[in-house]
């Protein structure tokens, strides 16, 4: 049994480099969490949103102009609505009130709400077909993949900390 313990031991720390990571842990007080929270700002869930909205309708609109159907903006809209929609309700079910009692019902929240977002998404595609006329589903396709990727771009717009 001990060896068995110490060879789990020797195994974990050549998994991390030859570290056990939790030698060096320090929590942080109060003063250097505030300066952590200043030096790295939270991006808000609605700026996320808001940036998914604006590609879904420039991508609706590059569609349609590229394509000269307006069928193929409708479809490559309603993918980007499969995307923009459901984080909404995602964002909302999180920011709720119940979901910021505690640690624990944070991350039953989470879970749920991911949950909701899953169910609704695949419930959007399957309601594709009778929703939008003439679907193209490579365009649908299309908007919904921008759309989900430029939540990578409210990234790297995010704010900057300001600058003592």
């Amino acid at each position: 049994m001990k060896t068995m313990a110490r060879d789990e031991n020797v195994r974990q720390e050549d998994d991390w480099g030859g570290q056990d990571p939790d030698v060096d842990f320090k929590p942080l007080n109060a003063e250097e969490a505030q300066r952590l929270r200043e030096r790295k700002p939270l991006i808000s869930p609605w700026r996320v949103i808001a940036i998914q909205i604006v590609a879904g309708v420039l991508v609706a609109l590059v569609a349609w102009a590229l394509s000269g159907k307006q069928s193929v903006g409708w479809s490559a809209g309603y993918g980007a609505l499969a995307v923009v929609i459901p984080a909404a309700v995602f964002a909302r079910g999180l920011t709720g009130r119940f979901s910021s009692l505690n640690a624990g019902t944070a991350v039953l929240g989470f879970f749920l709400w991911e949950l909701v977002k899953l169910v609704l998404s695949v419930a959007m595609l399957l309601a594709a077909p009778r929703l939008v006329a003439e679907l193209s589903w490579p365009a649908m396709l299309i908007g919904l993949v921008v759309t989900m990727k430029a939540a990578w771009v409210a990234v790297m717009l995010k704010p900057n900390a300001p600058k003592p």
